[in-house]
């Protein structure tokens, strides 16, 4: 698995110098990551996934890494008699749990209004539909409450990481996932950017999964949650007996 990266780097630079497979004429763009699965094992602390690909000609990348989608309730409070209680609340349909961008130049260099809009590109051109009884004019600081969450929980990025170019053709970048990052199955669209529109574009799978002890207790909990409360009441029951019998005997 550690030595994939560098292998396929190796192949991608022999398509970007030598011949380039009609595939690769087709798409423009050939790119791939140094794994795609992420294991969450206990003490996980965070992690990096390297990105890397070549394209065909002079041109730019962005690349957008989104999360399983999911809803979001965001509620607003207010004071009452003294208490800060929630009073209005918004759902939020299909946003990404986890959300992070990366371009070689800036955006607006690169792509008109239209385009960054209808590639979703920037977490301020998600399309979120919301349910709730909020007024309309309301909507909007909903919108950026759920989006100021998210950045403040290191799973939104608001200002697009680097990509970086070894020559014209060959571009790598560093993916990073914090330690609360969620679990499920991610998509890492790579666009390659040429002349104000995108020219071609691909995407790399990628998931996020708990193994180990820690999954297989997570499933447990999950799947039988009133078993799951006995055992763990019971252990604590049990842990207290033998403490007490532990300091009786000090």
């Amino acid at each position: 698995m550690a030595g994939r990266g560098p292998k396929v780097l190796v192949l991608a630079a022999a398509l970007a110098l030598g011949p380039v497979p009609g595939g690769l004429h087709a798409q423009g763009l050939v790119a791939d990551a140094s794994r795609h699965l992420v294991a969450i094992t206990t003490g996980f602390v965070g992690t990096k996934v390297l990105l890397f690909g070549a394209t065909e000609g002079e041109g730019d990348v962005i690349i957008v890494v989104r999360g399983p989608a999911r809803r979001e309730v965001v509620r607003r409070k207010e004071r009452l008699a003294g208490i800060w209680v929630n009073d209005t609340e918004v759902t939020f349909r299909d946003v990404p749990s986890y959300y992070w961008l990366a371009s070689s130049k800036p955006i607006e260099e690169l792509l008109p209004p239209p385009a960054v809009q209808r590639h979703e590109i920037g977490v301020q051109h998600l399309r979120l539909v919301a349910t709730g009884k909020a007024a309309a004019k309301d909507l909007a600081g909903f919108r950026a409450g759920l989006i100021r969450n998210k950045v403040l929980n290191g799973l939104f990025t608001v200002r697009p990481k680097d990509v970086d170019f070894l020559g014209q053709r060959l571009f790598r970048s560093t993916i990073e996932f914090p330690a609360n990052v969620p679990t499920g199955s991610y998509t890492v669209h790579v666009f390659f950017v040429r002349n104000g529109s995108v020219a071609s574009a691909q995407t790399v799978p990628l998931t996020i999964a708990k193994v180990g002890i820690g999954a297989d207790v997570y499933r447990f909990a999950h799947a039988s949650s009133a078993l799951y409360g006995f055992f763990a009441i019971a252990i604590a029951l049990l842990a207290g007996l033998f403490a007490g019998v532990v300091f009786r005997k000090a």
